[in-house]
């Protein structure tokens, strides 16, 4: 991110607050170039407060003030946010993590000549180990998205697609956190009831989970390669891959993405 460049966030729940801190944490933006607004006055304040930022009690105000203003706020309030915000919008990137909403609705409310880069995090961005896939606006420039990049680098990984693969990214990373968290509970019950307390179960199925994505990302093998090297000829592994198989655990997880992004794009077009 441009040293100097104001950034304004209109909302600040836990994916601003995430953004807030890796802006500050891991991109090394001085405090005196970020700023916030939120409905909520209080929680506003001691966020303020907190991490020693700016905080507009109107959203018009903030965007005047920004020069990158990003879009944190749910769906359904972001068409009011717009309008308040419409008169302010010259020459302002602006970043939506509204989720569902695309960058032609974005821009519809606004000139048509506004850069607009869409994004979708997901939640482990609030650990700094987030999943995030940003697309690029009709208007948007090169450098509009490299800035956009670095803002969600500071909270994790980062690819670029193209706006129609958003409902893909949603059903897949948007989403794809409680299949794991799922994924870790089941986990953690079946050692529950192999015998191992809860803590000890919990911490065995997450650590698991984590080094598993850890050693698929760096190693960059195929998945099925590494399971192979987890499966030995008759041995216990094998035997739970076969139980997988036979339940329908491939199909399964197949399946919820899919409903995910069909559900996407459902709400995308309200």
């Amino acid at each position: 991110m441009t040293t100097g460049r104001k950034i304004a966030f209109l909302g600040a729940g836990n994916m601003a607050r995430a953004l807030l801190r890796g802006c500050l944490e891991r991109a090394g933006l001085a405090r005196d170039c970020l700023a916030a607004t939120d409905i909520a006055t209080t929680p506003l304040l001691e966020l303020g407060s907190e991490l020693g930022i700016r905080t507009f009690e109107e959203n018009a105000e903030a965007a005047a003030w920004a020069d990158v203003i990003v879009l944190a706020v749910k769906p359904q309030v972001l068409p009011s946010v717009l309008a308040e915000i419409a008169p302010q919008v010259k020459q302002q990137l602006l970043i939506s993590i509204a989720a569902g909403v695309g960058t032609e609705q974005i821009a519809s409310a606004l000139a048509e000549s506004t850069r607009i880069v869409r994004a979708m995090p997901n939640t482990p961005a609030l650990v700094g180990q987030g999943a995030t896939a940003i697309a690029a606006g009709s208007a948007a420039r090169s450098e509009d998205m490299a800035e956009a990049e670095a803002l969600f680098r500071s909270v994790g990984t980062v690819v670029r697609v193209a706006e129609g693969l958003m409902d893909a990214v949603t059903g897949l990373s948007g989403s794809g956190p409680a299949y794991v968290f799922i994924a870790i509970e089941a986990l953690s019950d079946a050692g529950v009831r192999a015998g191992l307390p809860r803590d000890v179960a919990t911490k065995l199925a997450a650590q698991t989970l984590l080094g598993a994505a850890t050693l698929a990302l760096e190693s960059g093998e195929h998945p099925a390669r590494l399971k192979d090297m987890v499966t030995s000829p008759g041995g216990t592994t094998i035997a739970g891959v076969a139980a997988l198989e036979a339940a329908g655990y491939r199909h399964a997880l197949i399946a919820a993405v899919e409903a995910a992004v069909a559900r996407s794009k459902e709400l995308g077009k309200r």
